[in-house]
């Protein structure tokens, strides 16, 4: 086990770039299994994660010469079937919930697949479903054998259909989307997820020789093809890292700029972290987020509370809102933070109160922050690292604290963030990874 050993309270300054999107990576990378063709992928986040999938794929028989940390070319032309059914298979891909994502290229071009019960984060039930449900209607048979721990899902003939998802799920529309680009006829997706991630994937696929319409809509219609080829593609930045900075460079009072951010394709994201009085500007491509002493939460026109909540693209994504609360314990003025999609992403608030943050957790999914107004820093603790995103919301709260904090379980923070600690460092960051 590895933890971070944080020294908060400093000023941090420079320039600082976001890696490849995690979340495209773990649905581009398991595309590569439609085709035996060559696959060059760039912008390939080095976190765990996302290695993990890439290790799969080469056990799996995919052909993986990586030219360097970020750039894979794949060509999946061999694929043992076998070893999907075995033991190693299982219990490494159960380590890791993107291993679900294999599912659906496997069924378009070998109609079966094999998932074990995924692994993850611990936020709340993360169901399946919408995949499952997604599978069946194309023409999967599934079943789940409880003496081996799998779901067995096959298909002799894939055939296209109209399907209206239950929840718009980002990895369930994905998952649909690939076994549907080989299947017969014509597939429509509506209430389908849109998120820039999976109009990367759509556009992907068509360059390999999909048909798919409606890109960036909910509403996708997809004609079947007989075969797919090779193709190149590079991540979008990720939106979550460019995020976290942001909310980094207000709680340290730091002056960052952020390069190549990927502006257009953050949505809402900056105007969220502008609601809670952070400053910042254009520059081309880049974000510069400029030091500030104090910053002070909007509130709505009729002067009550803002409520700061997630909801499907177009709307504010979830995985920031671990970042936004922690940023508001050092604002001026007060928050609602209503996380509705998983109900135990929240929890990590008592390591916050417990280094002096006022908050009040109303029930599992909302949070009241009332901000310090710098009046006083959060103090260092010693604490643990629930998830990927509180996590880092925690190292966040560590660089701004007074004094010394420990952050073990960091395993979780490098599974969706790339050299955080050497990065931060090139910023001015006191902070030590050490072994336990």
């Amino acid at each position: 086990m590895q933890s971070f050993e944080v020294t908060g309270g400093r000023k941090l300054q420079g320039e600082i770039v976001p890696q490849g999107a995690k979340n495209e990576a773990l649905q581009i990378i398991s595309a590569v299994l439609l085709t035996p063709e060559e696959m060059t992928i760039r912008n390939i986040p080095d976190i765990l994660d996302v290695n993990l999938l890439i290790e799969l794929l080469a056990d799996m028989g995919v052909k993986v010469d990586r030219t360097d940390r970020h750039t894979c070319i794949f060509k999946a032309d061999d694929i043992d079937m076998d070893y999907l059914h075995s033991e190693t298979f299982r219990n490494k891909s159960g380590k890791l919930r993107g291993s679900v994502m294999i599912a659906g290229p496997l069924l378009s071009r070998f109609r079966r697949a094999f998932i074990p019960k995924p692994g993850g984060d611990k936020i709340g039930r993360r169901r399946l479903d919408t995949h499952i449900i997604g599978f069946e209607k194309l023409g999967v048979q599934f079943t789940y054998h409880a003496e081996d721990g799998f779901f067995h899902l096959e298909a002799p003939r894939l055939q296209g259909t109209n399907l209206v998802l239950d929840e718009p799920s980002v990895t369930g529309t994905a998952n649909i989307i690939l076994a549907a680009v080989m299947a017969r006829g014509t597939t429509t997706i509506y209430n389908a997820a849109c998120e820039p991630y999976i109009q990367q994937l759509c556009r992907m696929l068509n360059r390999m020789g999909a048909r798919i319409s409606g890109i960036s809509s909910n509403l996708l219609t997809i004609e079947g093809v007989d075969a797919l080829g090779g193709t190149t593609h590079s991540m979008l930045p990720d939106m979550i890292e460019v995020g976290s900075f942001i909310g980094l460079a207000a709680m340290t009072k730091s002056e960052i700029t952020i390069r190549n951010a990927g502006i257009e394709h953050l949505g809402v994201i900056p105007e969220k972290f502008r609601q809670l009085g952070i400053q910042m500007e254009y520059r081309g491509d880049d974000i510069y987020i400029p030091s500030q002493e104090r910053y002070e939460i909007q509130t709505f026109l009729d002067g009550s509370v803002l409520t700061i909540y997630d909801h499907p693209w177009p709307g504010f994504t979830p995985d920031l809102l671990s970042i936004v609360l922690v940023v508001a314990t050092q604002a001026r003025g007060s928050v609602l933070i209503h996380q509705k999609m998983f109900e135990s992403r929240l929890f990590f608030v008592d390591k916050l109160l417990d280094m002096g943050a006022r908050i009040i957790l109303c029930d599992p999914h909302r949070a009241a922050v009332i901000g310090l107004e710098r009046e006083q820093q959060l103090r260092g603790i010693t604490m643990s690292s629930p998830d990927i995103r509180a996590g880092v919301a925690l190292l966040i709260a560590a660089l701004s604290a007074e004094g010394r904090s420990v952050i073990q379980n960091i395993e979780q923070i490098d599974r969706g963030y790339q050299y955080i600690d050497q990065r931060l460092q090139a910023l001015g960051a006191q902070i030590v990874r050490k072994q336990e």
